[in-house]
C-alpha cells in the first residue's frame, strides 16, 4: 500500500521547479483510507483524496511541496470490513499469520467471533477472455492468472491441491425462469454428478421473457444474475477466493437478503439459515440428528426470498464432501473436494413456483398409494410374530385407525437380507390374515449382503453377476460390517457395540447401485423375498419396502482391512463434517473404493459416496411395482436430489425428546423444498423413553405428517397407541380420526405434489409470502393452501401462541370463523387437542373416519 518515488539522478535540480501536485492510481480494487506523504522522513496526511468505485480509480489533487528531483513516498491504508472477509484458511481456527500469508492471504488478528482472521486479497486468481453471448446463453474462458503451459498448476506452497490453469464457464438459458451456469476443466474431462435433469434439449423461450439478465465480470472474475423485474441482483460472485483446484474447489456470492432457507441433510433449529459466520456440511452419513451434524441425505439446494418476496432457488449439482458458509454480508460460499462448479437456478418468483420449477429440473415426487397416508406403526425390537399379531388385535379392539405395519430387521434370519428368522416363520401367514383385514406391511431391507455363509444364495448370485462394490485394479471385495451376523454363534448384547461387531458381525459386501447389473440382482432377490419359489409359506407380500443403513453405513471405518489411500480418505481440504477429524471413511467405505457407472465408466467412492441411497431407490421402487403390480411405496433413510421421484424419506433416528417435535416440522417443511413430500419423523422418537404427555403431543403433531409413523428403538418402552392407558388410546384415537376425515384432502395433495410439483406440508410464507412475518415462522405449518396446524411443542402447556395471517379462519374443532389482520393470538389446547383452523375461501375434500383406508 504504497507509491515510492526513487532517485536515479541524485544531482539533478530541475531548471524550471516542476513539482507534483496530482497524482492519479489506476486498479485500486477497494477504497483506501488514511493517505499520507513522506518527504525528507517526515509524514504529511493528505487530504484531497477522491475514490471512484466503479472505475477503481484514486485521484490525489493539490499536493505541496513535491519537488521533481526528490524522493518522497504516498502511503495509505486498505481496511476490510470484517463483512468482506471471505476466509482464506478453512481448514481451522489454527492458523498461523505466517500460514496464512504463504498461501497469499491477509491477516488481521481480531476478536469479534467466528470473524476469520486469514481472508483473501482481492487479487483476482482467474481471468475471464473470449466472453461470448449468445442467444441461448454464454461462454467464458477462464485461465488461472501466472499459470505455466501445463494444464494444471503445480500446487502453490500452502495450497490445497493444484490449481487447474484453464476452465471453462457456460451459461444455459434453458427457459424463461430457469438457468444453468457451469464452471468445468475445459482441457480434461473431470467427474460429474451422473444424475439426469429435466432440462429441454435445447433453450426454449423469448428473450423478452425471461426474468433474469445475466453479466460475465473480470478483473476479477465473477457471474452477475440480475431479476429484470426488480433489477434485484440475486448472484453476484464477483467475491474473493474463487478457486477451482483438483480436490479443492470454492466459489461465494452474495445474498440478496438474509432469508435463506434449505441446504440439507442436518438438524436446524430453525427453518431459516443462521447466516452469522455459520457454517454446514454435507456428505451422507449414518448419524442421528444433532445440531451442525449432516445426517443421511445430501441437498446443496437452498431458496431464498428477496427483500420485496420475490423468491428464487439454487442448485449445485455436486456429489463430493461440501461444506457452506454463511457470513452476515450476506453472503454464502461453496467448498467442495472435488467435481466441477455445476449450478442451476430457478427465478419463481413465488416460493411455491420455485419448488414447482425446482421439482420439474430433478422429477415430480412419485405418487403415494392412498393406503400409505393411513397411520403407521413399527419397533426396532418385536420378539416375534405373535407380539405383532397382539399389537393388531389390541389396536382393533381399541378402535384406532390403523392401515400399515412394518416390521425392521427383527423378522430376518441373523439379521441377512431376504431371510426370515425362526421367531417369524409365521410372517407371511400373519401379513396375509392381517391384509384380510385391509392392512398392509412395509418391510426394511438394508443394502450389505453376508459373505460368511456357504448356502447364502443373495451373496452368490451377487457374485455371479459381479454387483459388488471392489477395490480399484482388483477383483476383491471391499468386505465391511454391519448388522449381519456370524453363523453358529450365540450374541451377548451385554457387551459393548465395538466389541460386539468384533466378535459377531460378518464381512458383508456392499451392492454398486450404479451398475446396470446390480439393479436386475437387487429386483430378483425382492422378488424372491416377495413369492419365495422354493418355499412359497416363507414368502412375505408386503407393500412396500424401508431402506436403511444406504449411506452406506459401514460399523468399521473403511473396511476390514483399512484404506489405503491417504488423500482420498483424508483429502487436502476436510468440509466441516462430523467426522472431520477422522476422515470420509468414518462410519462408510473406503473413498479409494471402485464402483461402475452404466455407461461402463468407473468412479472412486471418493466421488459417488453421497449418491449411493439415490441409486438404491429407483430398483426399489421399480421391483415393488413389478412384484406386487401395484403402485406401491418406499421410504428411503440416504436421498439426494430427485430421490422423491421414487421414495419418501423419514428424519432418522431422532430422540424421544421436545425439541424433536419442533425439529420435525422443520425438517418437513425443508424436504418440502427439496422434492420429497412424503415424510415425517419417528412419532415419540427413535432413541430414549418416550414421556406421556410428549407422546401424546406427538401423536397430535404425528397425525398430519404425511408420513405418520410411531416407530422406536429396541431396549426402550414401548410407545405405540395401545402401549399406555385407555385415556391415551382416546386421544390417539380422536387425532388419527381427524386425520382420517382429512385422507382426501391429504391425497389431493399429494396428487398434486405428483403432477404440479407443488409442496404438501407448506411453511406459510409459501402461502403469505407479502407478509414478511410469515417469513421466520416455523411452530406452525400448513398442509397446502388451506389447513393450519398450530401445535403444542413444549411440556406442560396447555394453550399455544398462534399466528393468523390476513384473512378469515375457521376453527376445526368448533366450526366457528373470524377475520385476522395479520395478528398472534393465544389459543386454549387441553392435552386432548390440537388447533387445526382452515382458510377462508377453500373447500377441503374429506370424509367419515374409518379403521383404515380401505374400510367404507
Amino acid at each position: 500500500n504504497r507509491l515510492q518515488a526513487n532517485i536515479t539522478n541524485n544531482n539533478y535540480t530541475d531548471p524550471n521547479n516542476l513539482m507534483f501536485t496530482d497524482i492519479i492510481i489506476l486498479g485500486m480494487d477497494k477504497q483506501p483510507t488514511n493517505f499520507t506523504v513522506v518527504l525528507s522522513s517526515s509524514a504529511t496526511s493528505i487530504s484531497n483524496v477522491a475514490y471512484n468505485v466503479s472505475s477503481k480509480v484514486v485521484k490525489i489533487s493539490d499536493l505541496k511541496g513535491l519537488v521533481l528531483g526528490q524522493e518522497f513516498s504516498i502511503e495509505w491504508k486498505l481496511p476490510v470490513s470484517d463483512l468482506e472477509k471471505f476466509n482464506c484458511y478453512p481448514e481451522g481456527a489454527a492458523v498461523s499469520e505466517e500460514r496464512c500469508r504463504l498461501r497469499g492471504c491477509l491477516w488481521e488478528y481480531t476478536t469479534v467471533p467466528d470473524v476469520p482472521t486469514c481472508y483473501y486479497d482481492t487479487i483476482p486468481r482467474y481471468a475471464a477472455s473470449n466472453i461470448q453471448y449468445l442467444p441461448t446463453g454464454i461462454t467464458t474462458d477462464l485461465a488461472h492468472l501466472g499459470a505455466p503451459e501445463s494444464a494444471r498448476a503445480a500446487p502453490a506452497s500452502g495450497s490445497l491441491s493444484a490449481a487447474i490453469s484453464f476452465l471453462q464457464l457456460s451459461v444455459i438459458y434453458h427457459t424463461e425462469n430457469m438457468l444453468q451456469f457451469k464452471i468445468f476443466d475445459s482441457t480434461n474431462k473431470r467427474y460429474e454428478v451422473p444424475v439426469t435433469l429435466n432440462t429441454p434439449p435445447s433453450p426454449v423461450g423469448s428473450p423478452e421473457d425471461r426474468l433474469y439478465d445475466v453479466r460475465i465480470q473480470n478483473n476479477p472474475f465473477g457471474i452477475q444474475i440480475r431479476r429484470k423485474s426488480s433489477s434485484t441482483v440475486i448472484w453476484d460472485s464477483q467475491l474473493p477466493g474463487f478457486t477451482f483446484n483438483d480436490m479443492f474447489l470454492s466459489i461465494s456470492t452474495r445474498l440478496p437478503s438474509q432469508y435463506i432457507y434449505g441446504f440439507g441433510e442436518t438438524e436446524h433449529t430453525a427453518f431459516r439459515r443462521n447466516i452469522n459466520w455459520t457454517t454446514w456440511g454435507m456428505f451422507a452419513r449414518d448419524e442421528p440428528p444433532a445440531y451442525k451434524k449432516n445426517s443421511y441425505g445430501v441437498h446443496p439446494y437452498y431458496m431464498a426470498l428477496e427483500e420485496d418476496g420475490s423468491a428464487h432457488g439454487v442448485l449445485l449439482l455436486n456429489s463430493n464432501a461440501m461444506d457452506v458458509s454463511f457470513q452476515p454480508t450476506p453472503a454464502l460460499t461453496y467448498r467442495t473436494t472435488g467435481g466441477i462448479l455445476d449450478f442451476y437456478m430457478v427465478l419463481g418468483p413465488t416460493p411455491e413456483l420455485v419448488t414447482q420449477q425446482y421439482t420439474e429440473l430433478i422429477g415430480r415426487p412419485a405418487m403415494t398409494p392412498y393406503w400409505a397416508l393411513g397411520f403407521q406403526l413399527s419397533r426396532y425390537g418385536y420378539q416375534n410374530d405373535t407380539e405383532i399379531s397382539q399389537l393388531y388385535k389390541a389396536m382393533m379392539a381399541a378402535q384406532i385407525p390403523y392401515d400399515v405395519q412394518h416390521v425392521d430387521i427383527d423378522y430376518m434370519d441373523r439379521k441377512l437380507d431376504f431371510t426370515l428368522s425362526p421367531s417369524f416363520q409365521n410372517l407371511g401367514l400373519l401379513i396375509e390374515q392381517m391384509k384380510n383385514g385391509s392392512m398392509r406391511f412395509i418391510l426394511i431391507l438394508d443394502p450389505a449382503i453376508s459373505g460368511n455363509e456357504t448356502q447364502y444364495r443373495p451373496f452368490t448370485r451377487g457374485q455371479d453377476n459381479n454387483v459388488f462394490i471392489k477395490w480399484p485394479n482388483s477383483n476383491d471385495i471391499v468386505w465391511g460390517k454391519v448388522w449381519p451376523e456370524l453363523p453358529n454363534v450365540n450374541v451377548d448384547t451385554s457387551l459393548d457395540h465395538e466389541t460386539q461387531v468384533k466378535l459377531y458381525r460378518a464381512y458383508v459386501a456392499f451392492p454398486d447401485f450404479l451398475r446396470n447389473s446390480t439393479a436386475a440382482w437387487w429386483k430378483m432377490e425382492i422378488k424372491e423375498l416377495y413369492a419365495n419359489s422354493e418355499e412359497s409359506e416363507k414368502s412375505l407380500k408386503f407393500d412396500g419396502l424401508w431402506l436403511d443403513m444406504n449411506e452406506p453405513s459401514n460399523f468399521v471405518d473403511g473396511s476390514v482391512r483399512g484404506c489405503s489411500d491417504g488423500i482420498l480418505n483424508d483429502p487436502p481440504y476436510m468440509p466441516y463434517l462430523e467426522s472431520r477429524d477422522r476422515g470420509l471413511s468414518s462410519k462408510t467405505l473406503c473413498m479409494e473404493s471402485e464402483q461402475v457407472l452404466p455407461d461402463g465408466s468407473r468412479v472412486r467412492h471418493y466421488d459417488v459416496h453421497s449418491l449411493y441411497g439415490w441409486a438404491q431407490a429407483r430398483p426399489t421402487y421399480e421391483a415393488v411395482q413389478e412384484v406386487t403390480g401395484q403402485r406401491g411405496v418406499i421410504i428411503t433413510r440416504s436421498t439426494f436430489p430427485s430421490s422423491g421421484r421414487w421414495g419418501g424419506h423419514w428424519l432418522g433416528d431422532n430422540m424421544a425428546a421436545w425439541d424433536q417435535l419442533r425439529k420435525s416440522i422443520i425438517g418437513m417443511m425443508e424436504f418440502s423444498l427439496f422434492g420429497i413430500p412424503y415424510t415425517g419423523a419417528d412419532i415419540c422418537g427413535f432413541f430414549g423413553n418416550a414421556e406421556y404427555e410428549m407422546c401424546v403431543r406427538w401423536m397430535q403433531l404425528g397425525a398430519f405428517y404425511p408420513f405418520s409413523r410411531n416407530h422406536n428403538t429396541i431396549g426402550t418402552r414401548r410407545q405405540d397407541p395401545v402401549a399406555w392407558n385407555s385415556t391415551f388410546e382416546m386421544f390417539s384415537r380422536k387425532v388419527l380420526q381427524t386425520r382420517y376425515t382429512l385422507l382426501p384432502y391429504l391425497y389431493t395433495l399429494m396428487h398434486k405434489a405428483h403432477v404440479e410439483g407443488s409442496t404438501v406440508v407448506r411453511p406459510l410464507l409459501h402461502e403469505f409470502t407479502n407478509d414478511n412475518k410469515t417469513w421466520d415462522i416455523d411452530c406452525q405449518f400448513m398442509l397446502g393452501p388451506a389447513l393450519l396446524i398450530s401445535p403444542v411443542l413444549e411440556s406442560n402447556t396447555f394453550e399455544t401462541r398462534a399466528y393468523f395471517p390476513r384473512g378469515r379462519w375457521y376453527d376445526y374443532s368448533t366450526e366457528s370463523g373470524s377475520v385476522s389482520t395479520g395478528e398472534w393470538k393465544i389459543l386454549g389446547a387441553p392435552l386432548d387437542h390440537i388447533n387445526l383452523h382452515i382458510r377462508g375461501g377453500y373447500i377441503l375434500p374429506w370424509q367419515e373416519p374409518a379403521m383404515n383406508t380401505h374400510a367404507r
